[in-house]
């Protein structure tokens, strides 16, 4: 894994620099998050899928979402353009505003996880250390719970042959210059090192990585309704 940097210094809104909290926010201790998931039936966990643009990425996690979803499992997709509609709207493409994208992002996937639900994200994230750092925030345990499960999915895909889908037709904007730090082309895309699941998906249909997810949720006591 990643070494884990500290956190980054927030700004206020006045410009002044903010190391910590301030001192009048206090974590308010309620259900903890087993008795949570006994009074909902359910284990919530994130599926973190990351990989290159055309990838197949939220293809396959919309599908997932279906299946959990016919299982009577409570599921929920946060999906890399749509969350740019909305909580993320502010946010542009430099590596700066990548790596807070996915900060946010890991924090409502927390949240998602928390309510015992399963919060499954198809974001490119293509550096390695803000993949790190939102799999060290679902270990975060507050000292009163237990971990948050965190699977990583790599949808794995040549960059040859995700120009080759380019369904938006963004890697020919890229390769053109109409498209600045587009990664895989002008920004880098860092790949897992250990991924819980790695899906080669030019090679793979995606109901076979559907059932390649699932079995491994299934595996791992994810997918078992609590008693």
């Amino acid at each position: 894994m990643a070494t884990i940097p500290a956190p980054a210094t927030l700004i206020d809104s006045d410009g002044a620099h903010a190391n910590h909290l301030p001192s009048n926010i206090t974590w308010h201790q309620g259900l903890t998050r087993g008795e949570r998931n006994q009074l909902r039936h359910q284990r919530g966990c994130t599926v973190w899928f990351t990989g290159l643009s055309a990838s197949g990425k939220s293809t396959i996690a919309t599908a997932l979402e279906q299946h959990l979803l016919q299982q009577g499992l409570a599921t929920y997709r946060l999906d890399g353009d749509n969350v740019r509609f909305g909580l993320n709207k502010d946010l542009g493409f430099s590596e700066q505003d990548r790596n807070e994208n996915i900060r946010r992002i890991a924090e409502v996937a927390k949240l998602f996880a928390d309510s015992s639900t399963i919060a499954l994200t198809s974001f490119i994230s293509p550096y390695r250390v803000d993949r790190a750092i939102a799999r060290e925030l679902h270990a975060d345990t507050k000292n009163v719970d237990e971990p948050l499960p965190f699977i990583e999915v790599f949808v794995d895909i040549p960059v040859e042959e995700a120009e080759k889908r380019d369904p938006k037709g963004l890697y020919k904007k890229a390769r053109a210059g109409e498209i600045k730090e587009f990664t895989g082309i002008s920004a880098p895309y860092e790949e897992p090192e250990h991924p819980e699941i790695h899906i080669r998906s030019d090679k793979v249909s995606v109901e076979e990585a559907v059932v390649q997810i699932t079995n491994y949720l299934q595996d791992k006591g994810l997918l078992k309704q609590q008693n």
